[in-house]
């Protein structure tokens, strides 16, 4: 099983990679191409299309994943699923449409949502695929259909930049394209490496029964997806479009400084299905993966604000840097939550508890909305962040009142001291060094040495690490 774990994990980190940098020449030359105005209009259009597409899924496509990693019969599920989103897809495409005949002007922002709607509706019919293939942890399949929008993308956008200009008429067209491809490249890619007969065969009893298994997880998705671009859109509705714009910048960046949680959670909900479908667990080896995961996560937030303003200053012509600083401290502060958040919901999923879930996300959603109405407009976007990370920090202090697994009673001490080690070597190297390249090194040494003496780092965990032999 660890050679099994190590291979996709490689895989998985090696897509991320490969999309988070495609992603990043997209959102760097979008930033850099468009004015902050259309930039902030653009990304409040996808912001509402992320969570609208989201919410469609009613959280199927998780369950679909534990199904299918459970010995589920893929085929008859990848049939369910396909057709859940072909309806859902087109009758919300419809709506967006039956809207524009109320608006014979239609505001430029309505025809953007539309032109962009229409490529992600193809990205939310390749959806099954690619849950399909991750039940089967097929990853490498999963690596090739998941980069194929990007790539197109960011191909398009380099020509692009390179000849014509950066105009929002051929952005779109290159969104399209992208998502097209994503879909008919994807499919093809599926059926020739699984050599799965896909026929769509409707069964109203078990989409029925479907339904009702996914009925506290669609909770779930509904109160995420409002949660995960939320703030996004109450900035680019109650603030303005170039608000947004900065942070959106900052969000994105934050967005990409997960890497490593991307890499690994997708490989968790697998794993842990079949780990806690027996009795005996290993604890020792999930104690030391969740302290390597807050290790890594304070890291990054360290390194991110580090590096945040002279970096980001020179890249975007002072656009988006020292505009931004005190918004990706708060975030970055969230890092930490976020893995261990994604670390008990794992278990818990695995173990069944989606209706508690379910009700730790009717609170931290009501958190953070409650703080964005509060917050932005007074502070704007470091009231968001405020708000989201109050958010991250109820969901963990709930997440944790929830565990009955009595060796993770202390499971907040990695998150707490790893990140005070990263605070720590974090204002040491701001105050007394004033960002001084030459002592980035002693910065990331001296969080490496506060891990030790608070004992995150032990000499004995190399005989573990060996993870899940």
């Amino acid at each position: 099983m660890k050679q099994g774990l190590l291979k996709n994990l490689s895989v998985n980190t090696l897509q991320l990679i490969v999309n988070q940098l495609l992603g990043l020449v997209i959102f760097y030359i979008l930033s850099t191409g468009l004015d902050k105005n259309t930039f902030g209009q653009l990304n409040l259009v996808l912001a509402v299309l992320l969570a609208a597409f989201n919410i469609l899924s009613m959280g199927i496509d998780q369950l679909i994943v534990k199904k299918i990693a459970a010995g589920g019969d893929v085929s008859s599920l990848l049939s369910l699923y396909f057709l859940h989103v072909l309806f859902a897809g087109i009758a919300f495409y419809g709506l967006l449409c039956l809207g524009s005949l109320f608006l014979p002007h239609a505001h430029s922002l309505y025809t953007l949502l539309l032109l962009i709607g229409a490529g992600k509706l193809m990205i939310f019919f390749s959806a099954p695929f690619k849950q399909a293939a991750n039940g089967m942890e097929r990853f490498r399949l999963l690596a090739y259909m998941l980069v194929i929008s990007n790539f197109v993308r960011s191909c398009g956008l380099i020509f692009l930049a390179l000849t014509h200009g950066i105009g929002i008429n051929h952005v779109v067209i290159i969104f399209i394209s992208g998502d097209i491809g994503e879909l008919l490249i994807g499919v093809l890619l599926f059926k020739r490496a699984t050599k799965i007969t896909f026929k769509l065969q409707w069964n109203a009893t078990a989409y029925k029964q479907l339904l009702r298994e996914s009925l506290p997880q669609t909770g779930v998705v509904l109160i995420t997806s409002a949660l995960a671009r939320f703030d996004w859109i109450f900035i680019g509705f109650m603030v303005s479009a170039v608000k947004l714009a900065e942070y959106s910048f900052a969000y994105k960046v934050f967005e990409m400084s997960t890497l490593p949680l991307l890499s690994i959670a997708p490989l968790l909900i697998p794993l842990f299905t079949k780990m806690f479908q027996h009795a005996d667990i290993p604890i020792n080896k999930l104690k030391l993966l969740i302290r390597a995961e807050m290790m890594i996560a304070a890291l990054t937030s360290l390194v991110l604000n580090i590096c945040w303003a002279p970096i980001i200053d020179r890249i975007t012509a002072n656009k988006y840097g020292m505009s931004n600083v005190n918004t990706i401290f708060i975030l970055s502060l969230c890092i930490p939550l976020l893995y261990l958040n994604n670390f008990l919901w794992t278990i818990y999923f695995a173990q069944g508890k989606l209706k508690m879930i379910l009700t730790s996300f009717i609170i931290t959603f009501s958190v953070n909305v409650a703080g964005d109405v509060a917050l932005i407009p007074f502070l704007k976007n470091e009231g968001a962040a405020i708000a989201f990370f109050a958010a991250c920090l109820v969901q963990s202090v709930y997440f944790i009142k929830q565990n009955d697994i009595p060796q993770f009673n202390n499971i907040w001490r990695p998150v707490a001291f790893c990140t005070i080690c990263a605070l720590i070597s974090g204002f040491v190297f701001r105050f007394f060094f004033n960002y001084s390249w030459s002592s980035f090194p002693l910065s990331i040494m001296l969080y490496f040495f506060l891990l030790y003496i608070t004992g995150q780092i032990r000499l004995a965990d190399l005989s573990e690490a060996l993870i899940f032999n």
